[in-house]
C-alpha cells in the first residue's frame, strides 16, 4: 500500500460542480483534494460552515477526501474543517510593502492568537513558501512554524517555488522537514519577457508540466524516499497553457507515482 497520499489543487475546475468534480479527480488517480474557500468557487467563507461539511461528504460517496483547503483563518472556517474532517489549511503569507523581518513578527502573533482555535478545533496552519514578496524560502519557513507544535502551524514545502528562487532541494527538505505537513508538485521556468535590444531584461514566471521546469522532480523525490517520506503530496495544478491543463495534469500525476513507484 503506498505511503503517500496524492491530492490535487481544484482551483482550476472551480466552475465544476462538486459531484462532476469529485468524478474527475478520482479518474485521474487522485485520492484527495485541496479545496478553496473563497467567493465564486464551490464553497465560499460566508457558507463554509454547511457547504464544507457537505462538500466532504460529495467527495467521500466518490471515495475522495478533502485533505486541505484554502480559506480564511477564522473560527468558522476551522468549526466547519473539523466537521468536515479536514485538517490542514494551507495559505502563502504576503510580507511585501513592510520590513521583512516586522511582516514575519506580524505573521507569528497572528498565529500565536489562533492557537486556542487551532488546539480547539485539531486543525493546522499550512504555511507555503512562495517565489516574490511572500514567506519565499526554506528558512523563511522555518523561522515562522518555529514558535508553534506542529499540530497548529506547519510547513507546506513548495519545491517549485523554492527552485524560481534556486533554492537547493536537499538543503530544503533538510531545513523544514521536521516541521513538514505537506509537500507540493509543480514545475515552472523564468521566461524572458522583453527583447534582447531593451536596456534592462524583463522576467515573467511560465507555469509548466512536471519534467520540463527549473524543479527536478526526480532529485525532490530521491531525497523524501531517502528519507521515508510518508503523508500530502498535492499536484497544484498550475499552467500557463490553460487549455491543455487536463492533459498536462493526467501526465504529471503519471510521473509523480512513477518516482514514488
Amino acid at each position: 500500500m503506498s505511503k503517500i497520499t496524492y491530492s490535487v489543487f481544484t482551483k482550476a475546475w472551480r466552475d465544476m460542480p462538486l459531484p462532476e468534480l469529485a468524478k474527475h479527480v478520482k479518474a485521474l488517480g487522485f485520492d484527495a483534494i485541496e479545496l478553496p474557500v473563497r467567493p465564486k468557487f464551490q464553497v465560499t467563507p460566508d457558507r463554509v460552515g454547511t457547504d464544507l461539511p457537505a462538500a466532504g461528504r460529495i467527495m467521500a460517496d466518490h471515495g475522495v477526501s478533502i485533505a486541505s483547503i484554502s480559506g480564511p483563518l477564522d473560527e468558522p472556517t476551522f468549526a466547519a474543517m473539523a466537521e468536515a474532517g479536514v485538517g490542514i489549511n494551507r495559505l502563502c503569507e504576503y510580507t511585501g510593502g513592510q520590513k521583512y523581518l516586522e511582516a514575519e513578527a506580524k505573521i507569528i502573533a497572528k498565529y500565536q492568537a489562533l492557537v486556542p482555535l487551532l488546539e480547539q478545533y485539531h486543525v493546522t496552519i499550512g504555511v507555503q513558501n512562495h517565489c516574490d514578496d511572500y514567506i519565499a524560502n526554506a528558512t523563511q519557513m522555518r523561522r515562522v512554524c518555529a514558535p508553534f507544535d506542529r499540530r497548529h502551524v506547519a510547513a507546506v514545502w513548495d519545491q517549485c517555488h523554492c527552485a524560481l528562487n534556486g533554492e537547493v532541494p536537499e538543503q530544503a527538505i533538510d531545513i523544514v522537514w521536521d516541521r513538514l505537513c505537506m509537500v507540493n508538485l509543480k514545475n515552472a521556468y523564468w521566461r524572458r519577457k522583453n527583447g534582447l535590444e531593451a536596456e534592462v531584461a524583463q522576467w515573467e514566471v511560465y507555469w509548466t508540466s512536471g519534467r520540463q521546469g527549473l524543479a527536478c522532480w526526480p532529485k525532490v523525490v530521491e531525497e523524501l524516499k531517502k528519507r521515508d517520506f510518508s503523508g500530502l503530496v498535492c499536484l497544484t495544478n498550475e499552467y500557463s497553457d490553460e487549455a491543455s491543463g487536463n492533459r498536462l495534469i493526467a501526465e504529471d500525476m503519471a510521473f509523480a507515482k512513477s518516482l514514488f513507484a
